[in-house]
Formats: structure tokens, C-alpha cells, sequence
């Protein structure tokens, strides 16, 4: 069951910020399944158009293609999409960018902001998760973008999970138990044709490995991202939060909670992420 949550007119405002149009899918697309299944709002922000992301097209085309697999994912697992108009490989942390990191996160007014953690092998992913954090006291000073009003509290923020080591290795907080929602999890990720089984397998030289045929490349693509978010690695975390249930989940997906922005108590970490 739902936890009641504290969130305005008892529903959470969620703003997962990722550097390109399938990141945030990748990373918390289950758990946006959950808040959108439970009622609440959840908004994927892409800070690149996408638009270098392949081999063989790019330009207007290729933006053009990306923007509709990921309106067609956002509407697969029930959130709202919106796509930033920086080039991919070309976003950097500047006053410009700050601005429009601010005006976006105000304009929310989110309990909960997902984004990348700063270190990571894409400078995209780096410099999204600086601008958030760059923005992340910023957006209370009225004075900053006034344009905009200020937010009267900074929100929780949180980092998406992943395996970097250097200079500090991620730590999870929270593991959520995705289990219910992983196919849609994959029928959203299998939107994204264009990366999935064109993109990433021609740049991870892998294409050998890619089968013919629509269902069997799902098939291929949910075999990998059940590896990739097995719940092995948080199982005492998941039996520290679930009790029991903790014990047999068997794909979770895991964040933790940056130290700029609201800092959570135990309880309203648990609202945030309806454990």
C-alpha cells in the first residue's frame, strides 16, 4: 500500500533531470512508474535534443526521431517529457545554462529532483549534474532569474545510480523494488529504438549480438537491463526497507541522496520514494 505523502495537494512533484532523451528511462524509469501509477507528477527533462546520438543520421532528423521515442516512452509509463535544446556532447556549465537549470526547477516546484552524480564518463552527464547542483541554492535567492519567483524551500535532490569508482564510488540510500512495473520498464527503454539496437550496438561494437525481429530484440534488451539492475547488490538495503518482501525482489533500481538541497529524515525518504 501507498504511504500518504506530504507532497503539495497530496501529490509529489518529481523532476528526474537527465543529460539525454533515454537517460532517465534508464535509470528511474521504474520507480516513475510507481509515482505515476500512485497518482503522483513526474516530469523527464532531457538537457541535450539528441541530436548526435548515432552513426549513420544526425541534425533535425535525428532530434526529430529521438524527441518522439521519447514522448512514446513518457507516455508508456505515465509521465511528462520535455527536451532542452543543447547539443548533445556540447553541454557545459555555464551562467547561461545555470539560468535555464533555475527557471526549469522553479517553474516544477519539485519535492524531489533525480539527476546524474558528477562523476561519470560522459561530460554530458557531469555537467547536468553540476548545473543542478549549481542551481540547487541558487533557486531560493529571488534576486537570481527574478523573472521567476523563488522557491521558498529547496527540494530533496538525489543521484541516479552507477558503477564509477573515482573518485568516489556511488553510495546507495534508497532501493526501490521494481519488479511490478520492470516490463514496462523495457516496453519504454524499446521506444528508444534508435539507441538500443542501433546507436549503442554499433558504438559498443556489438552488433553481431543484435537479433532480428521486434519481440526478440525486446526479449534481448530486457535480458540485459535485468543484469544490469539486479537487486543482488542492495539486498540488504531492500530487506532493511521491505522486511521480508526486501529478501525476494529481484530488480530495484537505487538512489542516493546528494548533500546540496533538502536533506531528507528516514520518514521522508520513505514518502519520497512510496516505500
Amino acid at each position: 500500500m501507498t504511504k500518504k505523502t506530504t507532497g503539495k495537494n497530496g501529490k509529489l512533484r518529481i523532476l528526474a533531470i537527465g543529460a539525454h532523451p533515454d537517460d532517465c528511462e534508464i535509470s528511474c524509469g521504474g520507480t516513475a512508474a510507481l509515482w505515476a501509477d500512485a497518482g503522483h507528477i513526474v516530469r523527464f527533462v532531457s538537457a541535450t535534443n539528441g541530436g548526435t546520438g548515432h552513426h549513420a543520421i544526425g541534425g533535425i532528423q535525428l532530434v526529430s526521431r529521438r524527441q518522439a521515442e521519447a514522448n512514446a516512452a513518457a507516455k508508456v509509463l505515465g509521465v511528462e517529457c520535455q527536451m532542452l535544446d543543447a547539443t548533445n556532447g556540447e553541454l557545459e556549465p555555464t551562467l547561461y545554462y545555470r539560468r535555464v537549470f533555475i527557471k526549469l526547477i522553479r517553474e516544477f516546484n519539485p519535492d524531489l529532483i533525480l539527476t546524474h552524480r558528477p562523476n561519470d564518463y560522459h561530460p554530458d552527464h557531469r555537467y547536468t549534474s553540476q548545473l543542478v547542483q549549481d542551481a540547487s541554492y541558487v533557486i531560493t535567492v529571488p534576486n537570481n532569474v527574478p523573472t521567476v519567483p523563488a522557491l521558498r524551500r529547496s527540494p530533496c535532490i538525489a543521484y541516479l545510480a552507477d558503477s564509477f569508482k573515482k573518485p568516489v564510488a556511488f553510495h546507495a540510500d534508497v532501493a526501490v523494488d521494481i519488479d511490478a512495473v520492470f516490463a514496462r520498464k523495457i516496453d519504454a527503454l524499446h521506444c528508444h529504438k534508435s539507441q538500443f539496437y542501433e546507436w549503442l550496438p554499433w558504438n559498443e561494437n556489438i552488433e553481431a549480438d543484435m537479433p532480428a525481429g521486434d519481440a526478440a530484440r525486446r526479449t534481448w534488451l530486457a535480458n540485459r537491463m535485468r543484469s544490469r539492475f539486479s537487486a543482488t547488490a542492495y539486498r540488504a538495503l531492500l530487506r532493511k526497507l521491505y522486511g521480508r518482501r526486501g529478501g525476494s525482489v529481484t530488480t530495484a533500481e537505487a538512489f542516493e541522496v546528494c548533500e546540496y538541497g533538502a536533506q531528507p529524515s528516514p520518514q521522508r525518504l520513505k514518502e519520497l520514494f512510496l516505500l
